[in-house]
């Protein structure tokens, strides 16, 4: 995904330098910063987010994320795009490996899907419509302009489970500068933790409680729903606020599925990496005493989306 205003670590060591990896948390393709090898960050200046350290978490992951996250529901881009007045170029922020740019190609006549990671966008599904882009991590306005497009020449920016991590002040300037005026529309998505039965959400929910110490702050962002989130846009036509608009997702998934998408959570690498196997076998017995098959080794899992979608209105920089 891309991130904004994030700085180099001030590190003496005589160590390579190297971007920071995407980083995932549950549903969630979470911020990028710049980091020296020795691991260590700085607190963006200027009065940006304050992010604790994080290692290069999603470097290990893009395989596993791109096959254990769900997608996202048809519902939610017919919504989208019933909002947006013209249907042709859509810049994707932190594509990934594609899950919305797929259905997005659908619907608009060119997508371009960027991201930081070159490794996630190995794992996007090439189509004629779409177009990859992998952007610096401080992603300036002639970049912009280079690799996605002119001052309001986009129809709609996509933020797709990544909006809590990025320098919301930085990013926003970015969307009302290249957003088409007064009608251009931004939608930011997130969805929280999956559903099953009561029995096993019950242990679900438990063990996401005690997995805490290992999110990210930010998480709470997604927890949250997105309502507290700064969304600084005019509600679309038809609307009296923007959001959060609720969706849901569905997947079916056998245990060991399920499994796997715990293990592209950007919480589960950093207690691997502490020493702690989140997924250890009293966890998994736990797991399977409440899991109820609904046939074929597969139940539904259900995963509740978050929509905020605004209109950028008559946007002057000032």
């Amino acid at each position: 995904m891309d991130h904004y205003g994030c700085k180099v670590c001030e590190c003496t060591s005589n160590k390579e330098q190297t971007s920071c990896i995407l980083v995932m948390v549950v549903g969630t393709i979470i911020h990028m910063a710049t980091l020296c090898v020795c691991g260590e960050r700085e607190r963006e200046g200027g009065g940006g987010v304050n992010y604790r350290k994080m290692a290069n978490l999603f470097l290990k992951q893009a395989k596993q994320y791109s096959v254990a996250r769900p997608g996202y529901p048809q519902q939610l881009f017919d919504f989208i795009a019933s909002k947006t007045p013209t249907h042709d170029v859509v810049w994707d922020v932190g594509t990934g490996s594609g899950q919305a740019a797929i259905s997005l190609a659908n619907i608009y006549k060119s997508v371009i899907g960027t991201d930081t990671s070159s490794k996630q966008l190995e794992f996007a599904p090439k189509l004629p419509n779409v177009r990859y882009e992998c952007t610096s991590p401080n992603l300036s306005i002639s970049e912009l302009e280079e690799k996605i497009g002119t001052e309001s020449s986009v129809d709609l920016v996509t933020v797709a489970q990544a909006l809590h991590w990025l320098d919301h002040d930085t990013f926003y300037n970015q969307v009302k500068w290249i957003l088409k005026k007064p009608s251009g529309i931004i939608a930011a998505w997130c969805y929280t933790i999956p559903k099953t039965d009561d029995e096993f959400n019950h242990v679900f929910h438990k063990f996401y409680s005690e997995s805490k110490p290992y999110w990210d702050s930010l998480r709470g962002l997604v927890d949250d729903k997105y309502t507290s989130i700064k969304f600084p846009f005019d509600p679309v036509d038809g609307c009296d606020h923007t959001g959060p608009f609720e969706f849901q997702t569905e997947k079916l998934m056998n245990l060991g599925e399920f499994c796997a998408y715990i293990r592209s959570w950007s919480a589960y690498q950093t207690a691997k990496d502490q020493g702690v196997e989140l997924l250890n076998d009293g966890v998994i017995e736990e797991f399977t005493k409440a899991w109820k098959e609904d046939g074929n080794g597969q139940k539904s899992v259900t995963y509740p989306v978050y929509l905020r979608i605004g209109k950028v209105g008559k946007y002057l920089n000032n």
